[in-house]
């Protein structure tokens, strides 16, 4: 497969590909250096970094839900995004 550069040095990935890492719009890759060129994986979020924001969710508050908020960030903020 190849992918062309342009002039500002962005590449765009073909559809299939994002969707088999299951990235999308503001998502992170991130390359790796090896012996025979370099890796491309999603940069995934180290759930085990975030145990110290536990005691700021207030109880019973359901989980955060990314898709739906990509989605309504995709239509236009909802009230409840809005500063």
């Amino acid at each position: 497969m190849i992918v062309k550069i342009t002039s500002k040095r962005q590449v765009t990935f073909p559809a299939r590909v994002l969707d088999a890492l299951g990235v999308g719009p503001g998502d992170q890759l991130e390359l790796e250096e090896g012996p025979d060129g370099f890796i491309l994986r999603p940069r995934r979020i180290d759930l085990s970094r975030l145990g110290g924001l536990r005691d700021k969710i207030p109880p019973g508050r359901p989980p955060f839900d990314i898709r739906k908020f990509r989605d309504q960030r995709e239509q236009g903020h909802g009230p409840a995004l809005r500063d």
